[in-house]
């Protein structure tokens, strides 16, 4: 076979087309009504938008300049001795991650449950047929993780990740860093391919998932441009096991495992790993 004569270019092309008509065929749940479509998309978009304004290290400041203007105290004093905290940048990280639980995580959850009558499990929270497609996921790991060691050379990769800046200091501190980060990828395979893509699935059909891969786009665009081109095959292919599966977890897993590469590769490419198992 060549790609001169067509025969691979049309092969995969007729995969992708069957996968899809695959999942347009797929019987799952019943479609949600129009009112709960909306309430869904209302609620999405309060979600998006306060997380986009609520996440930032700026919020928590405000809020610790409200709490300190509530006691009559100085707001720029409390800030300031907050900062000189030992650990007040994993606390803002918290912070960070707080949200994505609320705003990914429980408020979709409420809206399931009291909204649309039904359970967690029938919008991926059980493990499903992961099992089934553990090929797929380790395919679309395995060139991600090689090229995230590759671009480990770069400058821009390694001063952009870790998130956390003081996981360098200690094994405890990168340990309890990723326990952060790993968790909210829990919320973001939720809210997307949980979620968003289990609502829309059974009216839209395999269209739902490119629905769901707009706003998961979005939330990449303040990362590298190379890994916010890369979330849209990214998240169409996420989407694709996800419904196929009919669970979130291979998704969590798959972003584990680029989280830690990406993290880890950065620190041994910039000489920052951790030896120590606490602070100096």
């Amino acid at each position: 076979m060549s790609f001169r004569n067509g025969t691979v270019l049309a092969t995969l092309t007729r995969s992708i087309r069957d996968v899809f008509t695959e999942l347009d065929q797929t019987q799952g749940k019943p479609a949600l009504s129009n009112g709960q479509l909306w309430l869904m998309f209302l609620l999405a978009s309060a979600c998006l938008l306060g997380l986009n304004y609520l996440k930032f290290f700026s919020a928590f400041n405000d809020c610790i300049g409200l709490v300190a203007s509530l006691f009559g105290e100085s707001p720029r004093q409390w800030i300031a001795e907050f900062k000189r905290l030992p650990y007040a940048n994993l606390l803002q990280n918290i912070w960070w991650g707080m949200w994505h639980w609320l705003f990914f995580f429980i408020l979709p959850w409420l809206l399931i449950r009291w909204g649309f009558k039904s359970n967690l499990k029938e919008y991926g929270w059980g493990f499903g047929e992961t099992h089934k497609h553990w090929l797929g996921y380790l395919a679309l790991l395995t060139p991600i993780m090689v090229f995230a060691v590759l671009a480990s050379s770069r400058p821009d990769f390694v001063n952009h990740y870790p998130f956390y800046t003081d996981a360098k200091l200690s094994i405890v501190d990168l340990l309890l860093w990723e326990c952060i980060y790993i968790s909210q990828f829990i919320t973001v395979e939720f809210f997307f391919r949980g979620f968003l893509l289990s609502s829309l699935q059974p009216r839209f059909g395999s269209v739902a998932i490119a629905i769901m891969s707009v706003p998961y786009v979005m939330l990449h665009f303040p990362k590298p441009w190379l890994e916010a081109t890369g979330a849209i095959g990214f998240g169409i292919f996420l989407g694709i096991l996800a419904l196929r599966s009919r669970s979130i977890w291979g998704g969590v897993i798959v972003h584990a495992g680029i989280a830690l590469c990406m993290d880890c590769a950065a620190l041994i490419q910039s000489g920052n790993f951790p030896i120590t198992l606490f602070r100096n």
